[in-house]
């Protein structure tokens, strides 16, 4: 591993994501790509930035309440989501790529429990880079607090049914900083 060659995949990404460059995030996520392998880079090197269920600043009794009620559909009652939050999710050019409620959320995040692309045998990518991946997508929704909430509620609402989609213990205790 050279972190060279993480500074010049970090760098192409910046100019992807440049206000005056238009890609799109499917092309974006292409050419990067594309760079990961040629550097052989993998994801989790380029990931420094990412989720981090200790940045998460909603309290326990709030998450809890989350776990243990209904899922109502609205959007607003997901731990560490606002109004705020609540319309960049509902922005987008396609029905795709707009998030108005709960269940639409919860859609997306098991969208992006894909296949490993960097193995052949088609299995699902561990949790730690589903989660990851969940953290970036909302930061490309431009949700620029409480995204290390947002992902833990979901991630742990969804353990529940789907055990093992998410693994807690791989984090640590908050303790352990």
């Amino acid at each position: 591993y050279d972190p060279r060659n993480n500074e010049r995949c970090k760098k192409i990404e910046s100019l992807l994501t440049a206000p005056h460059i238009h890609v799109s995030a499917k092309r974006r996520e292409s050419i990067t790509e594309r760079v990961r392998r040629k550097h052989r880079i993998t994801k989790a090197s380029t990931m420094a930035e990412g989720y981090d269920p200790r940045k998460s600043r909603v309290s326990d009794d709030t998450l809890n309440q989350f776990l243990r009620g209904k899922i109502s559909g609205n959007i607003e009652d997901v731990p560490g989501i606002g109004p705020a939050a609540a319309k960049r999710l509902a922005e987008g050019d396609t029905d795709d790529e707009r998030v108005t409620n709960t269940y639409q959320l919860i859609g997306k995040f098991l969208m992006l429990k894909g296949a490993d692309e960097e193995s052949d045998t088609n299995e699902p990518i561990p949790p730690g880079e589903h989660v990851n991946r969940f953290w970036h997508w909302l930061a490309e929704k431009d949700i620029k607090s409480h995204r290390s909430a947002i992902v833990k509620a979901i991630a742990e609402k969804m353990n529940q049914s789907m055990p093992g989609i998410y693994d807690a213990d791989a984090y640590g205790s908050d303790d352990d900083e």
